[in-house]
């Protein structure tokens, strides 16, 4: 059974930083596209940041370009978010994906595969 486990939310300060992990498990994920989504409350999920096949290249949203870094480690079968300079609109529920087939890596409906999703909150 495939399964994407995300940590490391939390609560920080603005200017903080945090490092979310994405851990899959059930299949190796070294041919996935893999990215981060998140939802706020009363918003739609959006897209974050995505990294394709190891070695590939990453895609980010205009609003995490700079101070969002992904990347993934093959043996271990995890990705990694690492969030430095948040503020307060970077608060949101965070969700790893993984599919083997993304043509548009921007596009929440073209992965199969989600995490339960984990809490950044960010206080002013």
């Amino acid at each position: 059974q495939v399964q994407l486990v995300e940590s490391g939310g939390g609560l920080v300060q603005a200017g903080g930083s945090l490092r979310l992990s994405c851990a899959a498990s059930g299949r190796t994920f070294s041919g996935y596209t893999m990215g981060w989504f998140r939802q706020a409350p009363g918003k739609e999920r959006e897209f974050v940041a995505a990294v394709r096949r190891p070695g590939g290249s990453t895609h980010y949203a205009d609003s995490t370009k700079g101070r969002f870094t992904i990347s993934r480690s093959t043996p271990k079968n995890t990705m990694y978010l690492q969030m430095n300079s948040l503020t307060p609109e970077d608060t949101a529920v965070y969700y790893c994906a993984a599919d083997p087939v993304v043509t548009s890596a921007f596009s929440s409906p073209q992965y199969r595969y989600w995490g339960q999703g984990t809490q950044v909150t960010v206080s002013s």
